[in-house]
């Protein structure tokens, strides 16, 4: 599979995903059938319905919930069979999640906040400084680094948060409403900063939207209908 002679293959490849759920005497389907490829470089939106499995594909997609049935590819390999501790280890290597409440750790300033995932993963604390603070400057936090969380603003805070999803690198960005919790100013700001690290690490991006006027700027638009991932114009 190819895009445009650029890739290979997909960052993120979703094939033939099946996913039921069980509500009471009765069983819902989610996705029935849904591919999606994800493309390094390209933000893809996705739009749909409440309860249409938004959440569900993202979850999916990020190696969080395993599917009944179909296979997720991540840079081509298959992680159906993959150990909980391999499928942890690309999760913190390969995957950053941005969400609609920003989960920022309350106790922590900015810059600790987007060390954390760093340290975790085994990189020294002095490395993880210089790169923590490239990352929140780069996104125009650089005199709020020794901030709590309680000290900044809604998008302030969201942007925190998107720089420790992208602390570590990774190939691809899953974003659930990132801007749902904020004023169309402020949502228009943090969008921007998500568009920015997009162009500036070609890091493949999903977002999960409402907003059709974000939408509209990104690259592709998709979204879920009878259990399938549909293109849209």
């Amino acid at each position: 599979m190819t895009q445009g002679g650029e890739e290979e293959v997909p960052v993120v490849y979703l094939h033939e995903i099946r996913r039921q759920y069980r509500q009471g005497e009765e069983t819902l389907t989610i996705l029935d059938g849904a591919r999606l490829a994800l493309w390094a470089g390209q933000s893809v939106a996705l739009v749909a319905p409440s309860g249409s499995g938004k959440s569900t594909l993202l979850h999916i997609a990020g190696l969080l919930e395993h599917p009944d049935d179909g296979e997720v590819y991540v840079g081509g390999t298959a992680t159906s069979t993959l150990s909980d501790t391999d499928r942890t280890q690309i999760r913190r290597t390969d995957i950053g999640f941005v969400y609609q409440s920003h989960r920022l750790l309350p106790e922590f300033t900015a810059l600790e906040n987007v060390m954390l995932p760093q340290m975790i993963r085994g990189l020294k604390k002095r490395e993880t400084v210089q790169r923590s603070h490239e990352i929140l400057s780069y996104l125009g936090l650089g005199e709020r680094v020794s901030h709590r969380p309680a000290e900044l603003s809604g998008g302030e805070q969201q942007r925190v948060a998107i720089a420790r999803a992208v602390a570590n690198a990774p190939r691809v960005l899953l974003a659930d409403e990132p801007t749902g919790n904020l004023d169309p100013h402020t949502a228009d700001h943090v969008f921007h900063a998500l568009m920015q690290l997009v162009r500036a690490t070609r890091v493949a991006m999903l977002i999960a939207t409402h907003n059709m006027e974000l939408a509209a700027r990104m690259d592709r638009r998709v979204s879920i209908e009878n259990g399938l991932v549909v293109e849209l114009d």
